[in-house]
């Protein structure tokens, strides 16, 4: 009965190290990924977001300005004419023209997304990442 007890005890304690090396492995793997946080809004300009505005309009964002400050701002950038040739191509990597998207689409028309196309977000899943899309 002590030995079974003992090699319990031993399997308990073997777990809980092979548990525990395995959370921390996937700790220190998931801080050589940096978070990746991308906001995309409709008819925004570049002058609508204080950060960029250094307070020369009345709009003030400092939320945004704080993860401005904090990370990566970009000064270089275009947009498309519409907000859903610019989810298109952001998502896919591609021109509207090559999907299709150059306008704003309706429900069951035949342009738009291949299935074989990949997207940013599957790309990232096969790097480990979780993504999410919120909002429209």
């Amino acid at each position: 009965m002590k030995n079974a007890t003992k090699t319990s005890s031993k399997k308990l304690v073997l777990n809980a190290c092979t548990l525990a090396l395995g959370a921390a492995s996937a700790v220190a793997h998931a801080a050589d990924k940096p978070n990746i946080l991308v906001i995309f809004g409709d008819d925004v300009g570049y002058w609508n977001l204080s950060t960029y505005n250094q307070g020369m309009m009345a709009y003030n964002t400092p939320n945004i300005d704080s993860i401005a400050k904090e990370g990566a701002k970009f000064t270089n950038f275009y947009a498309q004419q519409s907000s859903t040739a610019g989810r298109s191509a952001f998502i896919t990597g591609q021109m509207p023209k090559r999907t299709g998207l150059s306008k704003v689409g309706l429900p069951g028309a035949p342009e738009g997304i291949s299935e074989k196309d990949p997207t940013i977000a599957t790309m990232l899943k096969q790097m480990g990442y979780a993504t999410g899309q919120f909002g429209k």
